[in-house]
């Protein structure tokens, strides 16, 4: 026997500070946002989600990945009548038995919250519930650390049971905050880049540039592969791959900038992406930056290669070490697809340029012709399934 749910209560954090009509348009969002991401049907109330799913594993599962959901618990509803509340705690706390979470060797505590007006304080509450559950199960309480937590939440006539708290996604809802580009390669850092900003609300589209021949059609598979990974963390916007084909902007950048390459192939990027913006709305470029990863990210690199770009340029990553990004992208899942085996890009330079001069780099992009290469690259451009 399993204990049975009738509702999960999903908490958000930084919405419940908003002005009210900010407040109302976030949750309205994030309401959108699950019922696009399984078949159920949600209410709001005073500062509470009650989501009923028609799959309760299924929607735990995606509830997970929803931006700005703080926390969310499966729960019992019952009324607020101390007889019925008994029955239902006792109940409870026989199917936690079960499940080996509850004995008379592990000590527990009782959390009550409490909304609206009563014959008794929240205090006065949890004493009672936790006597119920000491006569059932004679478990030891402890207030300070305790082997399992028993929450009541009561909200006027109604009064919720649970014992799990599962932490979400935070941030804000997906597709509150405008639509980005982001420069998505195969690696590590571009995909980190693009989950932070979407945690910040913001609807992205994947922007890959197909540098081949100077990479393999591994890394376009990699690509695929890291958007689908994405896209769980979608739930109600829809997440577009663009790929654009840059193998000839960078053959004229190999053969007449030499050093300059790689800053040459940054700037090119932002700019292709800056023309690509207004055909989607996008208001800005994400990339993946860390000061002084590598050659193109020193700070006069960073300068040079955003040159004449008249649209922000995002980096989340900018202050952090390899490591701090590595553990997102495992924890977000898409580590292990960004280091499966594929080429790295050969058009890099032995010994890049790290100390771009602006004026150098204007000057080599008139060498090269780079408008004429841009507006080719621009004409390639095509979604891509994944």
């Amino acid at each position: 026997m399993v204990l049975e749910y009738d509702v999960i209560i999903a908490r958000y954090g930084e919405l419940g500070i908003k002005s009210p009509r900010v407040r109302k348009r976030f949750e309205k969002k994030l309401v959108k946002n699950i019922k696009e991401s399984f078949q159920c049907e949600v209410r709001v109330s005073q500062g509470r989600i009650f989501i009923f799913p028609e799959d309760y594993d299924d929607a735990l599962v995606k509830l997970s990945n929803i931006f700005g959901i703080v926390s969310f618990s499966p729960a019992v509803t019952t009324v607020t009548d101390k007889t019925v509340l008994e029955n239902v705690i006792d109940d409870y706390v026989n199917k936690l038995k079960l499940e080996n979470l509850i004995s008379k060797d592990l000590s527990f505590a009782i959390r009550c919250r409490r909304v609206g007006k009563h014959d008794f304080t929240s205090q006065e509450l949890g004493a009672w519930a936790g006597g119920v559950v000491i006569r059932n199960v004679n478990a030891q309480v402890n207030l300070s650390n305790p082997d399992l937590e028993i929450f009541l939440e009561v909200r006027d006539d109604d009064t919720f049971v649970y014992h799990k708290k599962i932490k979400g996604q935070a941030g804000l809802p997906l597709g509150t905050q405008g639509r980005l580009i982001v420069l998505l390669s195969g690696g590590i850092d571009s995909p980190v880049a693009a989950y932070m900003m979407m945690k910040r609300g913001c609807q992205v589209t994947l922007l890959h540039f197909n540098n081949a021949p100077f990479t393999d059609d591994a890394t376009l598979v990699k690509v695929q592969k890291i958007a689908k990974k994405l896209k769980e963390y979608s739930a109600g916007v829809k997440l577009d791959l663009k790929v654009v084909e840059y193998g000839n902007y960078l053959k004229a950048c190999k053969k007449n900038a030499k050093k300059l390459t790689c800053v040459l192939c940054k700037n090119g990027m932002y700019h292709i992406a800056e023309k690509l913006a207004p055909q989607i709305n996008a208001v800005g470029i994400v990339d993946g930056s860390s000061v002084g990863q590598v050659a193109s990210q020193t700070l006069p690199n960073l300068l040079a290669t955003r040159d004449g770009v008249n649209i922000p340029i995002l980096s989340p990553l900018i202050g952090m070490d390899k490591v701090e990004i590595e553990n997102i992208a495992k924890i977000i899942g898409t580590y292990d697809i960004s280091i499966l085996p594929a080429s790295g890009c050969s058009a890099v330079p032995k010994y890049p340029e790290t100390k771009a001069d602006i004026e150098r780099v204007k000057s080599a992009q008139d060498e090269i012709g780079v408008d004429s290469l841009i507006k080719d690259v621009l004409n390639s451009a095509k979604k891509m399934r994944y």
